[in-house]
């Protein structure tokens, strides 16, 4: 793997994984009333758009870590609109 591969897929990691401890937040407090529906909505369309770029593009950091952010903010996405 190249140098700029490899640093596309730290700097995905390290920004996925930002999104951990809120998700553990959320699910241990079942409380999601604080998050701003409308800022994940846009984030998440904004995540698939990056999904399909990297597809298309045959980008392998965007394509692993837009789908881990994904998969994040989805789940985040659901517990706003589940736990209120």
């Amino acid at each position: 793997m190249d140098f700029l591969n490899m640093l596309g897929l730290i700097a995905g990691v390290l920004t996925t994984a930002a999104f951990l401890p809120q998700v553990v937040k959320t699910w241990r407090s079942r409380s999601a009333k604080d998050l701003s529906l409308g800022m994940f909505l846009m984030f998440v369309v904004g995540v698939v758009l990056w999904l399909v770029y990297g597809i298309l593009t045959n980008n392998i950091p965007i394509i692993f870590t837009n789908g881990l952010t994904l998969t994040l903010a989805s789940t985040l996405l659901y517990f706003k609109l589940v736990f209120k």
